[in-house]
């Protein structure tokens, strides 16, 4: 059966393969994003996929426009049955060098862009008592890193915005479901356009993952949103664990490596082009694709993730982890000879 997918944040990155995705089923996707371009050639992607497209330009961080968007998908498509917020922005910088406006813009497209959505998703789907909202997030919205504290203020937000509304829906027994996939480092265009005010090129932490790995998680959570939230990459469950177990440490460490790591060594231009204000997508800028410049360090594909999508192969894995690590115990107390059971 084709679904009626509303994606935010489509003309790029995690957005534009989660379209993909969702066109190879035959899915109707609208496609809400600001830049010309970007949108006009996902939606060439959605069609050639075996998909339909609608092309809505949004702004996310404006109700009103999220809000029209959400009338015209099912004008177009009928009843929504899955919302994504993938849309944020962000800025490269200390927070001292971040104007209160920056902040505010920031904060607008990607934490209340996500509320907007989510907003404008629920009003159609409550009364159906059916549907899905997945919020795409990242695992800074657990563990803030240096120089991104408005996105990272911002993906904890969504966080906390999405367990107050999943408690709802429970305490009024809806059918209607919300998740969060929780990301890694992503290999999207955001890096080359983003506003950066340090003097290299932004870079993501590695491990880096492609966009497809991303996509093929919010797809599946989008077929099985029952569950709170999803994990993508070793590297997004060994940073919550790790904050978790040792906060301080770990900011100790990121206070050594957290600013360093986030740039390459390539200088940057102070007054690039950056997507804070407009769009860089534009009829003159182009088309960005759904993958940013790190190709050649990104991953294709996660074994947690695949591991999370089936959840009978990691209890499997846990056993076999338990099992060699109890096998390792057991010989290293053979060889100590007493101790061992005292």
């Amino acid at each position: 059966m084709t679904r009626t997918v509303v994606i935010t944040g489509a003309s790029a990155g995690i957005g534009r393969a989660t379209a993909r995705m969702f066109a190879r089923k035959g899915d109707r996707v609208a496609l809400l994003a600001r830049g010309g371009a970007g949108l006009a050639a996902a939606a060439a992607d959605v069609t050639r996929l075996g998909g339909r497209a609608l092309v809505l330009p949004t702004d996310v961080a404006d109700h009103a426009q999220v809000e029209a968007a959400a009338s015209a998908a099912e004008d177009a498509f009928g009843p929504i049955d899955v919302w994504v917020n993938a849309a944020f922005t962000s800025v490269f910088a200390p927070f001292s060098r971040i104007t209160p406006e920056e902040y505010e813009r920031v904060t607008a497209v990607t934490y209340l862009g996500c509320v907007h959505g989510t907003r404008a998703a629920l009003s159609r789907m409550l009364p159906r008592d059916a549907g899905t909202v997945v919020q795409v997030g990242s695992a800074l919205g657990y563990r803030s890193v240096p120089l991104q504290s408005a996105y990272c203020g911002a993906k904890h937000a969504v966080n906390g915005f999405t367990s107050a509304v999943r408690t709802e829906l429970l305490a009024r027994h809806s059918r209607v479901r919300i998740t969060v996939v929780q990301m890694p480092a992503v290999n999207t265009p955001q890096f080359s356009w983003v506003l950066s005010k340090l003097p290299n090129h932004p870079q993501p932490v590695p491990p880096i993952y492609q966009p497809e790995v991303a996509a093929r998680a919010v797809f599946h959570a989008a077929c099985r949103p029952r569950r709170k939230q999803y994990y993508v990459g070793g590297s997004t469950l060994a940073t919550i664990l790790a904050d978790k177990a040792a906060p301080a440490l770990l900011d100790r460490y990121l206070a050594r490596t957290g600013i360093s790591s986030q740039q390459t060594d390539e200088q940057v231009r102070p007054d690039r082009p950056h997507n804070l204000w407009q769009p860089v997508d534009d009829a003159a800028g182009g088309d960005f694709g759904a993958h940013g410049v790190f190709d050649e360090r990104s991953h294709g594909r996660s074994p947690q993730a695949a591991l999370a999508r089936h959840p009978e192969l990691f209890a499997a894995a846990g056993l076999l982890a338990a099992a060699a690590a109890a096998r390792t115990a057991l010989r290293r107390c053979r060889r100590g000879g007493r101790g061992c059971g005292e």
